[in-house]
């Protein structure tokens, strides 16, 4: 059975392939800011999720959103119900491509030379997400082989994010990575208050106060 995790990978696969062999698919998916504002073309706002600059780039989103996203998948329909918490999950994967690129449209929106694609700022969001639900599962990264709980290594990532958007180095859009973060845990907090019996914020406090008295 596919999960609504595998169906977005699956989608994206095909259509990053896809468009690393034609140029006009990348043009029209890819986000720029200029298109967007001044052409009216806001799709792109969702479409640039959907493509990647190359394979090993593909691989890393789908692979971390593999990781993530089937447990928050799974965690949504607990806490939310089985259908309702798919539908909930897709939207907010949807809603984080575009959220997490409202403070690079402002910034860029008249800058003809900037153009972003990827699915990291909705990965991210399913990324904070998890560790929110689950603040201290233990998160590496490789090839580092030490383990540190999520509800301290996310400020950590965040920070180093925020300091390498600041640098301005590389292609890589940070800021995308810290708003999709920031955005998956508004999400998932908000939309368990008003959605279901499940009280998350609590759930986080035990479960980051009963790490330090084991």
């Amino acid at each position: 059975m596919f999960t609504i995790t595998i169906s977005i990978i699956v989608v994206t696969c095909v259509v990053s392939f896809t468009a690393f062999s034609n140029e006009k698919i990348m043009g029209d998916f890819i986000f720029n800011p200029p298109a967007i504002g001044n052409r009216k073309q806001w799709y792109r706002f969702f479409t640039c999720g959907f493509i990647h600059a190359d394979i090993m780039h593909l691989a890393f989103n789908m692979y971390s959103f593999y990781l993530f996203g089937e447990i928050v998948e799974q965690s949504f329909s607990q806490i939310f119900g089985a259908g309702s918490g798919k539908i909930i999950f897709l939207l907010m994967y949807l809603a984080s491509l575009a959220i997490s690129l409202l403070p690079t449209y402002i910034q860029q929106q008249n800058n003809y030379h900037y153009y972003s694609l990827g699915a990291s700022g909705a990965v991210s969001a399913v990324v904070f997400a998890g560790i929110f639900i689950y603040p201290t599962m233990g998160l590496g990264i490789f090839p580092i082989p030490i383990h540190i709980p999520g509800f301290i290594f996310g400020p950590l990532y965040l920070i180093i994010s925020a300091y390498l958007a600041k640098k301005g180095n590389g292609n890589i859009n940070h800021s995308a990575h810290i708003w999709g973060a920031v955005f998956g845990v508004v999400f998932v907090v908000i939309s368990s208050y008003f959605g279901s019996d499940y009280n998350l914020l609590k759930n986080f406090y035990l479960e980051v106060s009963g790490y330090f008295v084991k």
